[in-house]
Formats: C-alpha cells, sequence, structure tokens
C-alpha cells in the first residue's frame, strides 16, 4: 500500500503520484490551502463493490477529506488493466458518492510505447475511487411523448417506449450480455437448446410504466420466423440477481418476424428468449447465467531455486497458466498447477500451509493460521512468504503441503459447482505439495543474539513511518541468500567493501550477510529515507517478497503511531511529508 499527501492552493496544480495515478486541480477548485491525503490501496470486498460481470482492473484509490466538495470539477487519471472482453463491456471509474457507488463519466486512453491503459474523469467530491469493465450501458430519458432505446452491442435488440408510458422524464438503462450458442450447449449438455442474448433493463423510478413497453429481441441462433416451434419458445424474466427465472411466455403477447420476436411489459429487470424442448427451463436458465459469471483458475506453489523456503502461491486464470509458469521457471520450481476450479470475481479463498509447514502468524493478512487472498480475473492474486518448520529439519527434510480453501459458499454458487468439490472440506479447492529440503548446520551455532556481532541497539525510521528494529533486520537477514552482494551493491555499498566483508568472513554465508546488512545499517540509521532505500534495494535485486515483508513491517509501524496520535487527539497536518510532485 503507498500513500502520502500534498497540499492544493487556490493557484491549482498537477499532481503525478508514483503509482502513475495524475490529478489536475484547476484553478480556484479550492478556495483555501488544502491537504490532500491519498492512498492505493488493495482491493477488498470492504470497499470494491461489484456487479455481476463487472471485472475489476485497478487498485483502490482513497483520497481525503472524504466528502470535500470543490469548486470547480478536478480530473483524475487512474492506470488500469487492459480487459479481455472490449466488444461486450467499457471501461469505466467507480467511485462512492453520498450513500452508493456510482459510474463516472469516463474516457479511456492507451498509451503508444508503453501499452499502458489510463481511465480519465472528472470529480467533484473525494472518496475511493476503482476502475472497472462492466457491460455497455445505453441509456437515454424517456419523456412523456415516448422515445426508442437500442443496443449498441447489438443494434437488432431495441426497446420501444410509447406516448404516455411515463408522465415525468425518467432515466433507463439497457446491457446486453451475448451468449454463444457453443456455451449454451456446453454447460446445459442438450444440443437443441439455444438462447438469444441477455437483456438487462434497469430505471431511476420506482413505480412501473403507465403504458406496456416495447420490447424486440433476435430469435436464438439457427431459429426464424419460418421454422418456428412456438411450443419450444420461451420468454424468461430474471429477477435483479439472477437468482430466479420465471418462464412469463403465457403472460406476454408474443409477436414474430422473420428474426425476431416482440412482446411487452411494464416494468424491468433480464430478459432472455429460450428455445427448447426442455420443461422445466427456468432452473436451465439459472445454472447458465451463473455459469457465465465463473472463472476456470489454477492454483500453483513455487519455490525459489536459491531458497526453498520462499514459496510463491498465486491463483491464476486457466488461460494464463502457460505464460506465467514460463516466466517463472528460471527462479522457482514446484509441483504441476491444481487441478481446474471454478472462482467468482472478487471471491475470497485462503490458502493453509500444512503437515509440518507454519508461517508468520502476526501477518495482516493471516486470519486464523491461513493467508487471505481476494480472487480478481484481471489482477496477480499472488503472494510470496517465507515458511518455517517447527520440525527438526538438521535430520530430515519436511514434506509438508498447502491447501487452498474458499472463504465462505457464495450465497449464488451452482449446484453442479458445489457437487464437483472434493474433500472432507466442503471449502477444500486444492492440495499441492511443498518440501523443505535437509537443513546444514547454520545460524543455531554462532553464539548471541547477532551471531557473534556486536552492535549498539537500531531503530532504523521514526515512529511515525514506522521503525525497522535488529530484531526485524535479523529476519530480513535469515531469508538473504546468496543475493547478499547483489543487496549490498544495490544499498550503495562499493565493490571493495563487500570484497572485504565477503574475505573477513569467508566459508560463513551467514555471517557475510550480518555483516553487510547491519554494517550498512549503522552507517545509515541518521538517514531518515533508509527504510525506503532498503525497500528499493531489496525490489532491485530481485527480492520482492524481502521487501513486501519489510513494507507490511512499516505499514504495521504506522498503523501503530496513527492510532496513538488518534487516541491523544492530535491532528495530522503535519504527519508526513509530501510524497507526490507537484506543479503549479
Amino acid at each position: 500500500m503507498s500513500s502520502g499527501s500534498f497540499i492544493v492552493t487556490s493557484e491549482g496544480c498537477r499532481v503525478f503520484l508514483a503509482c502513475g495515478i495524475n490529478f489536475y486541480f484547476p484553478p480556484g477548485a479550492a478556495s483555501a490551502p488544502l491537504r490532500i491525503h491519498f492512498r492505493s490501496l488493495t482491493p477488498d470486498p470492504q470497499w470494491v463493490k461489484l456487479r455481476h460481470h463487472d471485472v475489476l482492473l485497478s487498485r483502490v484509490l482513497e483520497l481525503h477529506p472524504h466528502g470535500i466538495q470543490f469548486q470547480q470539477e478536478v480530473q483524475i487519471w487512474m492506470p488500469y488493466i487492459s480487459p479481455q472482453t472490449p466488444h461486450q463491456h467499457e471501461v469505466v471509474v467507480r467511485t462512492f458518492c453520498g450513500q452508493s457507488w456510482s459510474d463516472l463519466k469516463t474516457r479511456v486512453k492507451q498509451k503508444r510505447k508503453s501499452k499502458k491503459c489510463v481511465a480519465h474523469c472528472c470529480v467533484l467530491h473525494f472518496s475511493w475511487f476503482l476502475v472497472v469493465s462492466r457491460l455497455v450501458q445505453n441509456e437515454c430519458k424517456v419523456p412523456a411523448e415516448g422515445t426508442l432505446l437500442f443496443s449498441s452491442v447489438d443494434p437488432n435488440i431495441k426497446v420501444i417506449f410509447p406516448p404516455g408510458a411515463t408522465k415525468e422524464p425518467r432515466s433507463v438503462k439497457l446491457q446486453v450480455l451475448s451468449v454463444s450458442a457453443e456455451e449454451i450447449q456446453e454447460i446445459t449438455a442438450h444440443a437443441e437448446c439455444r438462447a438469444s442474448p441477455l437483456l438487462y433493463l434497469s430505471q431511476d423510478a420506482t413505480v412501473d410504466f403507465l403504458k406496456p413497453v416495447r420490447i424486440q429481441l433476435p430469435l436464438p441462433p439457427g431459429v426464424t420466423g419460418l421454422n418456428l416451434d412456438r411450443s419450444r419458445l420461451h420468454i424468461l424474466h430474471g429477477d435483479l440477481e439472477g437468482q430466479t427465472w420465471n418462464d412469463i411466455t403465457s403472460e406476454v403477447v408474443l409477436q414474430f418476424t422473420h428474426l425476431y420476436a416482440v412482446f411487452e411489459v411494464t416494468h424491468f429487470s433480464w430478459y432472455w428468449l429460450w428455445y427448447t424442448t426442455k420443461t422445466y427451463i427456468g432452473g436451465i436458465a439459472k445454472k447458465v447465467y451463473e455459469r457465465l459469471r465463473l472463472y476456470q483458475v489454477n492454483f500453483i506453489a513455487l519455490q525459489r531455486k536459491r531458497d526453498p523456503e520462499q514459496v510463491l502461491l498465486q491463483c491464476v486464470p486457466k488461460h494464463k497458466v502457460d505464460p506465467v509458469l514460463k516466466k517463472l521457471q528460471d527462479r522457482y520450481r514446484g509441483p504441476e498447477p491444481s487441478d481446474m476450479v471454478e472462482m467468482f470475481e472478487g471471491e475470497q479463498f485462503f490458502a493453509a500451509f500444512e503437515r509440518g509447514i507454519s508461517i508468520d502468524m502476526d501477518r495482516p493478512d493471516c486470519v486464523d493460521g491461513r493467508l487471505s487472498f481476494i480472487f480478481y480475473s484481471h489482477l496477480k492474486n499472488m503472494k510470496e512468504i517465507y515458511v518455517t518448520s517447527p520440525v527438526d529439519r538438521k535430520g530430515q527434510a519436511v514434506k509438508g503441503q498447502v491447501s487452498f480453501y474458499r472463504g465462505a459458499v457464495p450465497d449464488s454458487i451452482p449446484e453442479d459447482a458445489s457437487r464437483r468439490r472434493k474433500g472432507p472440506d466442503s471449502l477444500w479447492l486444492a492440495t499441492l505439495p511443498i518440501k523443505l529440503p535437509q537443513l546444514k548446520p547454520r545460524w543455531d551455532e554462532n553464539p548471541g543474539p547477532l551471531y557473534g556481532f556486536s552492535f549498539p541497539p537500531l531503530n532504523l525510521g521514526n515512529a511515525e513511518t514506522g521503525y525497522l528494529t535488529q530484531a526485524n533486520l535479523l529476519s530480513i537477514a535469515r531469508r538473504v541468500g546468496a543475493d547478499w552482494q547483489s543487496i549490498g551493491l544495490n544499498l550503495g555499498l562499493t565493490y571493495q567493501q563487500i570484497e572485504r566483508i565477503g574475505y573477513n568472513n569467508r566459508e560463513d554465508l551467514n555471517k557475510q550477510i550480518l555483516d553487510m546488512l547491519f554494517s550498512w545499517a549503522q552507517q545509515n540509521s541518521e538517514d531518515p529515507d533508509c527504510v525506503s532505500k532498503l525497500i528499493t534495494a531489496l525490489k532491485e535485486s530481485g527480492r520482492q517478497d524481502i521487501a513486501d515483508e519489510v513494507e507490511t513491517i512499516i505499514e504495521l509501524g504506522r498503523q501503530k503511531y496513527s492510532e496513538s496520535i488518534r487516541r491523544l487527539g492530535l491532528g495530522q497536518e503535519s504527519s508526513t511529508e509530501d510524497s507526490a510532485i507537484a506543479i503549479m
């Protein structure tokens, strides 16, 4: 998580954050100097609100003060991951305003050289912001005189509002989800089942229309007005959550042309046209609808070749597994990916290390001994963690495992997906082996708390940003391994210093690591930026896992400091230095 603050004056400014987010405050947007606090947050269902068929494409941006109203619109540019279904979906910035989430008018741009995508919006308030891909939405204002609304995804889908359908103008929105004949046949296992695109209609009024609204849907693939068997055609009406699909064929007047079915309704929701010999079509439609929301994924568990105690866990969509493994194969090894399982966008799952493998229970993302994840199909869903074992590994290797479990059974999970889950635990998803090799005598044989080294007490950083103590540095040292020289050079040590450390502690890798790390710490203990320099050096040395651990320690320190400030009732105006670049 990155965070910080900057000051905006009445003169306005442009602001560029290190995470790629940009702002433009026009002159007069703020009537007086105002400190803006920002946080770039890992997505969490607490603030990520997704609707059915939405896809999350970015981290969450939180801007304080919440609810502040600017005198002029502030422009925001947010980077996002390009979606894989561009035809039926569109990219929008979603924000929390008042008591609900809403989508902002958004422009998107892809930079040619970097191929990075950026979403641009304008706002008068600050709160939470995120980028999502939603079904393409067409909307219009319906006046008393009536109007026509059609889908830009499939222009054959039309909604006709007759004169007198409403007294007061009301806003109507239309979304369409196309479903291929192959998908229908695969899910239903019935070659004769066919369906039209799904139509979703919504409005901002709470009352039904005064006159019936006319809807035109294309007939299912392969069906025309010439070969139509009316007994096999069904109009289905679904509730807002797609949980109940009712056959309303007998309740509406159906008209047919060569290519279309036309019918009338007075209220809005999901509508779906089916052509089948099946009798209970509502249950089949529910099954298909839910399966359209599921992603086929595999779990991977890999260990770093240089340090088997460093484990990478990731939940990967099925079509991305091979590219991901190819990218990691030079640095990691491990078992084949798990069998395919199905998950919803935004679904929680946990990873539990078992049979002699353990992790640090004090991690913020550790719940009852299990690591918490949230699955988002376009984000990485990856964590690198350091594992240990209570088993004495001097005499034997430890053959453990990591198992993946659902956080909770979603209310809307399809019955057939639930039946496919195996194992004694109904929440169990998959299990992969983890092996920690037998250890040679190392750290435990060295005397003293710092294994033969003697340094004055160390506290890198400060109370406000969080400390790194001797214990923290020792924990870091245990994980450095053969990368110590690269880390030392990226920390600013010279080649001569590295060579001297190596020579003075020859044939003892552990002492080389400690000498390098604690010598650097002693020399830089007064530098207020020393912790951020350490994090940067670790990342540049390819040790993102250790960098993440340091950032977690620092974040916990910040939280404790902020809590103490709140308990004492002190302000935060001078809490941090500006951590953004502002151009007046």
